[in-house]
């Protein structure tokens, strides 16, 4: 099949160009635009309990205020408010609810500090666009107003809150984008041209990638819209390293195939259609692990992961499409000129590094097998210290941001759970009035919960079928201790509960404690899933029952080693209280699904040595030798791409780019280039039961009449040759 493919291809390069240039156009020119949240609450589906209770809330209560953004006053001096203060308070409060600022509902006073330093002024927004992009829009106009009434005064005010954090992690997103982007494109050209030593491949896959990436993004919209995903802001930061990161990797598999063609003495454009024969089939089946493991997650309970895989998928599999067509279109038209000017391509290097590596795996597989297994079992102990944060607004942008100055002062003045409280709602289950004399001695065994600063019975509604108790904790809403305390809550709300009656208790923190266990469901359904369909991949590659089995632990091994060494660099390095809750599923889906390409490539070329007669070490030698250095250009590339997501300047998208690139290089320089060949070396032919995938059709020859890319000749001489010297 891939041989009809590149046949097609390069025997009509112009009209495939022709082809994606109108896709292109049509696509871009048609997608719709992608929406935006940043709402936690949207994360969950309605059966969790923080979700029924918001429900209930509008319900009961839909005129019960509950402030999307906050307005912090100090005094300039730091001094506490004085009677001239708070009457510029005051009337900064009344002039903001005149100006009608849309979105904003309510503008009124809020509770002084205890100290007297800090007063607020709370302004309610329409609940039904919350963490859309309509209420940062607000947040930023109320910032500004805030700021100028302030003018004149002694008065220093600063805007926070969801609307607020949402405008601040908007302009933060922006900023991390363009350093991701930037950083990208400059580690991408560098390194090829460092490589290859040609300007055209360093600049050809920026510009064919940046088509694809146009391709992508128009259908990810498409598909957002036509199945009613949400999106969040840190998705197009993690698209633009997947495609590009992704996309070089599969232009490299290509080249480096295409350059060993012609060095064997191909004619260009059959080397392209041997390149496209010999390393299609590992980059479909590489890219099929990967849209594989990122379709999982659309079992995944959250919302932002939901959203996340189908979006990946889709740009993973536009990728595929551009490799085994586009690329070698445009490569094949350009010819041996795209190696211009360098001339290192028409002969392999004589005592390559990558050749005695190769002798090194082949004379001591065993050490070479336990060495490496080692380095993960001992990197992979740092994951028992492993802890979630579920701070998704500090996660994502930088602590000097205004709205996480405001939440920062308000824990320190106010109680910590003061800028999120937690609400109980007591509803009776059978539409009778609820009895009012129970309700004080149900709020003090609120108020006794661990945890638990103060609670109050706040409001009835209409009916007198709802009550809601105000809950505030000790603790800054999203912190362990806090969604701990919201669990101890639950239980006594819950068993306190009148006859009668049930309780339901919402808030941030309520919300925090359902995305944990939404997090934890996820890791017993969508790790499985992904490693069961990945291996069934490998299975059908590989026509082996063995083989994906000790490929997908050591890819386990590699995760293992991820984590533990993100927890030691994050959290007892740099003092974090915890990673962020979705690292684990995300790191372990990019671990693993691109982690598995370095494999698919190692492994496909080792069972191509075996069926040119090799012997099982001498195969995995050979292997190393001609697909280590792909995959060390690969890994490196698609590393260091994802490493720039640690410029955004916030610890989400720092934590998750150093883990993603850490877990590659793993991938790339550990497992695929000694561990799996070592192994596989060691099991030998026992490895391809119960097919026979690593022996030839026809003993001491390799596949004829499918493009051999080495001579007979070469093979004999590579086989004795002790130095492992090419021409």
């Amino acid at each position: 099949m891939f041989r009809r493919i590149g046949n097609a291809v390069v025997r009509h390069p112009i009209w495939t160009i022709v082809a994606w240039l109108i896709a292109a156009v049509a696509i871009v020119a048609t997608a719709p635009g992608l929406p935006s949240n940043s709402d936690e609450s949207s994360f969950l589906p309605k059966s969790y309990e923080s979700i029924k209770a918001a429900d209930l809330q509008q319900k009961a209560f839909p005129s019960a205020f509950t402030p999307s953004a906050i307005a912090l006053y100090q005094r300039t001096d730091g001094g506490k408010l004085t009677a001239a203060d708070q009457k510029d308070v005051a009337r900064i409060t009344t002039e903001l609810g005149k100006k009608h600022i849309d979105q904003v509902q309510k503008v009124v006073p809020g509770p002084p500090s205890k100290d007297g330093k800090y007063t607020m002024t709370l302004v309610q927004m329409d609940s039904k666009n919350a963490g859309q992009p309509k209420q940062a829009d607000a947040a930023k106009e109320l910032r500004e107003q805030a700021k100028e009434l302030a003018k004149g005064t002694h008065l220093d005010v600063k805007l926070g809150g969801s609307a607020a954090q949402a405008l601040d992690q908007q302009d933060s997103s922006k900023r991390g984008e363009a350093l991701i982007g930037i950083g990208t494109f400059v580690i991408i050209l560098v390194t090829l041209l460092i490589i290859f030593r040609a300007p055209i491949l360093a600049v050809l896959p920026l510009v064919l990638i940046g088509l694809v990436s146009a391709v992508a993004n128009g259908l990810i919209a498409y598909a957002t819209k036509l199945f009613g995903l949400q999106a969040n802001s840190s998705i197009s930061s993690i698209l633009i390293v997947v495609l590009f990161g992704v996309g070089t990797d599969y232009f490299l598999f290509l080249i480096f195939r295409y350059r060993e063609s012609l060095r064997a003495g191909d004619e260009p454009k059959q080397a392209m259609i041997n390149a496209v024969d010999r390393v299609g089939e590992a980059i479909a089946s590489a890219a099929g692990a990967v849209i594989i493991a990122f379709l999982a997650l659309v079992l995944s309970t959250l919302g932002f992961l939901k959203q996340m895989g189908p979006a990946l998928a889709i740009a993973v599999g536009a990728t595929l499409v551009a490799g085994l067509t586009l690329i070698p279109a445009v490569v094949s038209l350009i010819g041996p000129k795209v190696f211009w000017p360098s001339k290192s391509w028409q002969k392999e290097p004589q005592n390559a590094r990558f050749a005695a590596l190769g002798r090194g795996v082949q004379r001591r597989p065993a050490l070479t097998a336990i060495a490496s297994g080692l380095v993960l079992l001992v990197l992979s102990i740092g994951t028992l210290g492993y802890k979630a944060t579920f701070d998704l607004a500090s996660g994502s942008m930088p602590e000097t941001k205004e709205s996480m100055v405001v939440q920062d002062r308000m824990q320190q003045a106010y109680s910590a759970g003061a800028a999120a409280p937690t609400d109980v709602y007591l509803s009776s289950t059978d539409g009778k009035q609820l009895d009012g004399s129970r309700f004080k001695e149900y709020a003090r065994k609120l108020g006794e919960v661990d945890g638990v600063a103060s609670a109050r019975m706040t409001q009835l509604n209409k009916e007198g079928t709802t009550a809601d108790f105000t809950v505030t904790l000790k603790y800054e809403a999203s912190t362990d201790k806090a969604i701990d305390a919201v669990g101890r809550v639950r239980d006594v709300a819950h068993s306190a509960a009148p006859d009668g009656t049930e309780a339901l208790v919402g808030g941030m923190s309520s919300i925090y404690k359902d995305i944990d266990a939404a997090v934890n469901h996820d890791y017993r359904t969508v790790f499985p899933v992904a490693a069961v369909l990945i291996m069934i991949i490998l299975g059908l590659l590989l026509r082996s029952v063995v083989a994906p089995w000790y490929l997908i632990a050591s890819v386990g091994l590699g995760f293992g080693a991820t984590l533990g060494a993100t927890v030691w660099i994050f959290q007892n390095g740099q003092g974090h209280s915890g990673l962020m809750f979705m690292l684990p599923v995300i790191m372990y889906l990019f671990v693993v699904a691109i982690g598995t390409d370095y494999n698919i490539l190692m492994i496909a070329r080792l069972r191509e040595e075996a069926r040119a007669g090799r012997n099982p070490r001498e195969a995995a030698g050979m292997a190393l030798r001609h697909a280590g250095p792909t995959v060390a250009a690969a890994g490196f590339i698609l590393a260091a791409t994802f490493a720039t997501m640690m410029l955004a300047g916030n610890s989400l998208l720092s934590e998750m780019g150093f883990a993603v690139s850490f877990g590659i290089v793993v991938a790339a320089f550990v497992m695929a280039m000694f561990f799996t060949p070592s192994l596989t070396a060691l099991i030998g032919h026992a490895a391809w039961w119960p097919g026979h995938g690593d022996r030839a059709e026809t003993p001491g020859a390799a596949a004829a009449g499918s493009g051999t890319v080495r001579h007979a000749e070469d093979r004999d001489t590579t086989a004795h040759d002790p130095a492992g010297r090419r021409g």
